[in-house]
């Protein structure tokens, strides 16, 4: 009796060959999804882009992009940004990155004007960290504050502070 099928390969290698290649499937998505998601953060940007003046003020908060603040480290090891400079007597200045958002709302009131966004990171599959989604609100004369959370109507922790002293308070 033959240990064959067929009159190709033995059916025990091509068993063995189709559990190395699971197994290989496995490690690789196990190696994609342990790269430090800071390695995928926007990088520092240089120059002045159009949303600001040549003082560092942001001018436009709608058009605000990634990287070109000041990166910190916030209340239970968070990573954020600050971009702009503070208004006199802005009351952002009492925020720090990684705040939750019904502390922030205790301390400086409500927004006048807010909304959510999916990102990116809502349509991986098997993706089950934070940052699914963006709540973002707009303080006139102050700018906007972002948080990042896991699912829509959760709350969220304060990632992304715009300071703007012209801000109209209207997401646009």
């Amino acid at each position: 009796m033959s240990c064959t099928k067929d009159r190709g390969t033995p059916w025990i290698e091509r068993r063995v060959m189709n559990k190395f290649l699971a197994g290989a499937l496995a490690l690789s998505v196990v190696v994609a999804f342990s790269v430090p998601s800071n390695s995928w953060a926007a990088t520092k940007q240089t120059g002045t882009p159009a949303w600001m003046n040549a003082d560092g003020e942001v001018i436009k908060s709608s058009d605000v992009e990634a990287g070109y603040g000041e990166t910190v480290k916030g209340i239970n090891d968070y990573e954020g940004e600050i971009t702009g400079k503070p208004a006199p007597g802005s009351k952002f200045t009492q925020l720090k990155i990684g705040m939750p958002m019904k502390q922030v709302t205790d301390l400086i009131g409500q927004p006048d004007d807010q909304g959510a966004y999916v990102t990116g990171k809502a349509f991986i599959p098997f993706f089950f960290g934070g940052d699914r989604y963006r709540y973002e609100m707009a303080y006139k004369g102050q700018g906007r504050l972002v948080f990042a959370g896991k699912s829509m109507g959760t709350g969220g922790n304060l990632i992304w502070i715009i300071h703007n002293k012209n801000d109209s308070g209207y997401r646009e």
